[in-house]
């Protein structure tokens, strides 16, 4: 039987990269195939391609064995290819039914949209692929994990039987991302063949059928979950040994450094997000915080870092009170930021990378004398910290936003630590990244700690705080619920403690299970 996909020679340059290098991809019925590499490897540009978003300088694709010429994601979808990008393309004032009959528009009367007959269908798709959506709703109103529901519906309505999932866990929830492999797996069941591309190793092994994995354009191999452990997938991804396990000696805490007492922050709706919570950071140690995402964390790190005004209590930095000052107020007493979303907070997608490599300290020698800027002396930092932080770009001068998730971030750790700094908030620091980034980011957080420097890590992924952490604070409907010695913590007690158990009722679990059951990637 031929397969329902197959790429043959796609190749594609841009300028200065050769971002895919005459690759060959096939894809069966039924199956889920994991497309595997580095961020910044060429995975999405080769889905891109294969959606019409770009086109091949060379090569050709064929589908059900044909050959097809797809010029537009328009294209794409009369041949039954449908993809779920990472960042979705759902408009949130626009109710679910809305969103997916955008652009495929059923109509009555001549004039008229038929929304009732589009709901119809929206429910049956729900209902036969255990999706859950209720077609009424408004998107803004939809958690994370319910909005990519929506983009699989998006497609299976226009009757797509090939669905490329781009790292369509980056967002998500560990438990909102098992609800999705429970949904993928249904898919295959019913005749539905997938593309899931990912960097994260324990993923590929528990949902795929087959790998394939790309390196730097190329596709270097392939093997399947049995044949294959996450050792063997990371070094196919990055081409060398990779530490899968943070290697930290025992801290030795200083003097404290953060102190939060009593702080209360109210969330964009004005409802109390962060509740009385009281803490302190200590220089040369990783205090992590843990929770399920929307309890307070995010709100919390805002306030330490001026990005948000505090309704009531007092945070301290180095002794000196912080309470409501501004953003670089907070920085200029030493303050690093590694934000959770990191093309909203931490870059300018449109500013090349020698700018936003300076985005802290244009304004300050010698980067700048009195209202002019040193370019040169920018354009000099930027070459060194892309040497010393090995950020792929072509050049210094390239936009910031055309570069991968793993190299924007690169970016923002190389502005934060190459300055001194005493605190370093670093507010889910390998969110979307590769395995090789991670070990990576990993590594510098835990060098900062040894330099003395105090450490904020927010976290929704246990196995990221249990390893990096010297201390974890886990936060539960905006309240820090427990503080506990990351010598004491395994998996199953901070998740009682994260579901809401009090401390004394989860106490049993900590003599359950090992310490660390799996490793962050």
């Amino acid at each position: 039987m031929a397969p329902v996909l197959q790429l043959s020679g796609i190749t594609k340059r841009f300028p200065g990269v050769l971002a895919n290098d005459h690759i060959d991809l096939t894809l069966n019925e039924g199956e889920i195939l994991a497309l595997l590499g580095e961020n910044g490897a060429g995975k999405s540009t080769l889905m891109n391609i294969l959606y019409g978003l770009y086109q091949p300088d060379e090569g050709e694709i064929q589908v059900r064995g044909k050959k097809v010429t797809i010029h537009s994601p328009t294209d794409a979808i009369n041949a039954g290819i449908g993809m779920v990008h990472q960042h979705f393309m759902l408009i949130p004032v626009f109710t679910v039914t809305e969103n997916v009959m955008l652009g495929s528009e059923s109509v009555r009367g001549g004039d008229f949209l038929d929304r009732k007959k589009a709901a119809d269908r929206i429910r049956e798709i729900s209902e036969s692929y255990k999706l859950e959506v209720n077609p009424d709703s408004y998107v803004k109103d939809l958690p994370v994990g319910v909005q990519q529901r929506v983009e699989i519906i998006k497609l299976l309505y226009r009757e797509a039987n090939i669905l490329i999932f781009d790292e369509p866990t980056a967002v998500l929830t560990p438990q909102e991302a098992d609800e999705l492999f429970e949904i993928m797996r249904t898919l295959v069941k019913q005749g539905k063949s997938i593309i899931f591309i990912t960097h994260k190793l324990r993923e590929v092994l528990e949902i795929s059928d087959r790998v394939m994995v790309i390196r730097r354009g190329a596709m270097v191999g392939s093997t399947t979950p049995e044949k294959a452990d996450k050792q063997k997938l990371a070094e196919m991804m990055v081409g060398r040994s990779v530490h899968l396990e943070v290697e930290k000696a025992i801290s030795t805490p200083g003097d404290v450094v953060l102190q939060v007492q009593n702080l209360v922050v109210a969330d964009p709706k004005n409802q109390i997000a962060v509740d009385e919570v009281t803490f302190e950071v200590r220089a040369g140690e990783i205090l992590g915080v843990a929770g399920v995402q929307g309890n307070g964390q995010t709100e919390l790190v805002e306030a330490v870092t001026g990005l948000r005004a505090a309704v009531s209590g007092k945070i301290h930095l180095m002794g000196q009170e912080i309470t409501n000052l501004s953003p670089r107020q907070v920085t200029e007493l030493g303050c690093a930021h590694v934000p959770e979303d990191r093309q909203r907070d931490g870059l300018v997608l449109s500013f090349p990378v020698a700018d936003n490599s300076v985005l802290c300290t244009y304004y300050q020698t010698p980067y700048a004398k009195g209202l002019n800027m040193q370019a040169h002396v920018i354009l000099e930092n930027a070459h060194r910290l892309i040497k010393d932080f090995d950020i792929r770009t072509p050049n210094a001068q390239t936009n910031v936003g055309s570069l991968s998730g793993g190299n924007q971030q690169k970016v923002i750790i190389a502005r934060e630590f190459s300055r001194p700094i005493k605190f370093l908030v670093a507010s889910q620091p390998t969110r979307g990244l590769d395995v090789g980034s991670i070990e990576y980011i990993h590594r510098r957080i835990v060098e900062k700690r040894d330099e003395g420097c105090a450490v904020l890590l927010v976290s929704p992924e246990l196995d990221e705080i249990i390893e990096l952490s010297d201390r974890i604070a886990v936060m539960y409907r905006g309240k820090v619920v427990a503080v506990v010695s990351a010598d004491e913590a395994n998996k199953a007690y901070l998740g009682l403690l994260m579901a809401g158990v009090s401390p004394e009722q989860a106490e049993s679990a900590k003599t359950k299970g090992p310490r660390v059951v799996e490793t962050t990637f």
